[in-house]
């Protein structure tokens, strides 16, 4: 009887390794199709796109995008504008955590509302009223507007608030007894206790900021100022040159992933781990 139930288990254990490895295939087969096609030729990529061995392996698409295309000017500019949002949500979504889980001021259960109802909100419906209020302050077609209205997301004010939550009020109690402020007790004490929630935050702002789309189009017009993603989505009208362009296009796709995928890889492991040890009560 054992030896027959063991066998049942082994049956459905495979049963069920196989069904992971097969969406498992299904999830991964695009990109693996997005790499193989950027080293075809045109040719190739237009009769097999979707063959995985390329019969003649080539780097023209890459040389394309970084020799005779505006592609190292998008790059850039997606690194300096991810860089900045990603280290000013952190700070200002932190600080607004703390202050939604800490300080007793009063509206702070409607600033709260707020924040709920802002992340239920479409973004699409806030890019005109977006646009109307970038370009009345004068921040159209600047750097400016493309980090500062990405500085602070509701979503991330929701996770820190949630996560200083968590951490016990004796930690700050015992930093006010030591003559520390709100802000040095905030600072000093209560943040690096939340980095499990900081490294979501990096990473969740990256992603989101790297991968933005809808807001450069509203906010800027200049060549100078494309960002990939308006620059790769360009790419599609056939800015480059004519056809179907599907190794150029899918090997910009490729570089676009690759600094997320390892920004995830290497911090996935620490995305909103428990704190231990923080206080023994």
């Amino acid at each position: 009887m054992r030896v027959g139930r063991s066998r049942g288990v082994i049956a459905r254990q495979g049963a069920l390794y196989l069904l992971l490895i097969a969406l498992a295939v299904v999830y991964i087969y695009p990109f693996l199709v997005q790499v193989a096609t950027s080293f075809k030729p045109d040719a190739e990529a237009a009769v097999s796109p979707v063959s995985l061995f390329p019969a003649t392996v080539t780097w023209a698409a890459y040389e394309r995008l970084f020799l005779n295309s505006d592609f190292p000017v998008w790059f850039a500019n997606s690194a300096v504008v991810t860089v900045l949002v990603t280290l000013g949500r952190v700070f200002f979504n932190s600080l607004a955590g703390y202050a939604l889980a800490r300080l007793r001021f009063p509206g702070r259960g409607i600033v709260f509302a707020a924040v709920i109802a802002v992340m239920s909100v479409p973004t699409v419906v806030l890019l005109i009223p977006k646009f109307l209020v970038i370009n009345q302050l004068g921040m159209y077609d600047s750097y400016t507007g493309m980090v500062l209205p990405l500085l602070v997301d509701a979503a991330g004010v929701f996770i820190m608030k949630n996560f200083f939550e968590s951490i016990p009020t004796a930690v700050e109690e015992q930093a006010r007894i030591d003559g520390a402020g709100v802000f040095r007790t905030f600072w000093s004490v209560v943040l690096p206790m939340a980095r499990p929630a900081l490294v979501t935050i990096v990473i969740l702002s990256f992603q989101g900021s790297w991968n933005e789309l809808s807001h450069f189009i509203v906010s800027t017009q200049s060549p100078e100022l494309t960002t990939l993603t308006k620059g790769v989505a360009s790419l599609a009208s056939g800015q480059l040159s004519q056809g179907s362009q599907y190794p150029l296009k899918l090997a910009a796709a490729a570089i676009m992933t690759i600094p997320v995928a390892v920004l995830f890889f290497v911090f996935q492991r620490r995305i909103m781990n428990a704190s231990q040890g923080a206080v023994k009560e």
